[in-house]
C-alpha cells in the first residue's frame, strides 16, 4: 500500500495536473468536499487494490473477500464526483504493479545479486 500510494500520490498526481470532474455532472452536495489535488490518478482506488493483491497472494479466501470493498471504492470515487473512470482504472493499474513488484522484489534482488557474482 505505501508503494501504490508513493506511486500514486506522490509521483503520478505531481505529473498529471488533470482538474476533477465538472461539479455540474453531480447532482449531490458530496461533490463540495473534494480533494484539491490532480484528479489522475486514484490515489484511494491504488491503495484499496495494492491491499486487496497483497491479501490475496498470501490468502486467496480473504483476497476475493477484500475484492468487494476495493471494488466500492473504484466506485464511489467515480460516484463523488473525485475522478473519472479512467483514474479509478489508472489507480488500480498502480495498485496491483505495486503489489505484484513488493512481493517479487526479493527474488528479483536475490536473482540479481546471485549474477552479479
Amino acid at each position: 500500500m505505501t508503494l501504490a500510494q508513493l506511486v500514486a500520490n506522490g509521483l503520478c498526481k505531481q505529473l498529471a495536473d488533470r482538474e476533477r470532474p465538472p461539479k455540474h455532472w453531480f447532482p449531490h452536495d458530496e461533490v463540495e468536499d473534494r480533494p484539491q489535488s490532480s484528479s489522475f490518478p486514484s490515489g484511494h482506488t491504488a491503495a484499496a487494490v495494492a491491499f486487496t493483491a497483497g491479501v490475496a497472494g498470501a490468502w486467496p479466501v480473504a483476497g476475493v473477500v477484500c475484492a468487494v470493498p476495493a471494488a466500492l471504492v473504484a466506485v464511489e470515487r467515480v460516484q463523488s464526483g473525485a475522478h473519472y473512470p479512467s483514474d479509478v482504472v489508472a489507480g488500480a493499474a498502480i495498485g496491483l504493479a505495486s503489489a505484484w513488484l513488493t512481493h517479487s522484489a526479493p527474488r528479483l534482488i536475490l536473482r540479481s545479486w546471485l549474477f552479479q557474482r
